[in-house]
C-alpha cells in the first residue's frame, strides 16, 4: 500500500521527532507532563506508519469510504484533542497567574502597612 521510500522516510521521520522530543525534554523546554502529549502523538503516528493497514481497518469500521478522507478526518480530530489539551493548560496557567498576582499583591499591602507603622512609632 505505501511504498518503501516512502515507509523509510516516514520513519525516518518519526525518529527524528522522538530526538526533537527528548531534546526538548532534556534541555527543559517541555515539561515532563507535557511532553507525555507529545510521545503519545510520536507512538501513534509511529504505529500508524509500521503498520498502515491499521488505519485502513479503522477507517472501514467508522464507514469512512475514501482512506485519505479518513486519515485527514483523524488528523484533524487527533490535532483537535491536542489543541484542546494545550488550551486547557493555558487556562489553568492562567488561573495560577492570577491567584499569585492577587497573593502578592496583598502581601505587597502587608508590608506596607507594617513599614508604616515602624515608621510611624
Amino acid at each position: 500500500m505505501i511504498p518503501a521510500t516512502l515507509r523509510v522516510t516516514l520513519i525516518v521521520a518519526v525518529i527524528c521527532y522522538f530526538v526533537i522530543i527528548l531534546y526538548f525534554l532534556k534541555q527543559k523546554a517541555l515539561n515532563l507532563k507535557y511532553t507525555l502529549l507529545w510521545l503519545v502523538a510520536g507512538l501513534v503516528m509511529g504505529t500508524l506508519v509500521v503498520v498502515p493497514e491499521l488505519l485502513v481497518k479503522i477507517i472501514h469500521i467508522f464507514g469512512i469510504q475514501e482512506n485519505m478522507n479518513g486519515l485527514f478526518i483523524f488528523a484533524i480530530g487527533f490535532m483537535l484533542m491536542i489543541l484542546l489539551s494545550l488550551t486547557s493548560i493555558a487556562s489553568r496557567q492562567n488561573r495560577k497567574i492570577r491567584t499569585l498576582t492577587q497573593e502578592l499583591a496583598i502581601l505587597d499591602k502587608r508590608v506596607r502597612e507594617l513599614e508604616k507603622r515602624e515608621t510611624g512609632l
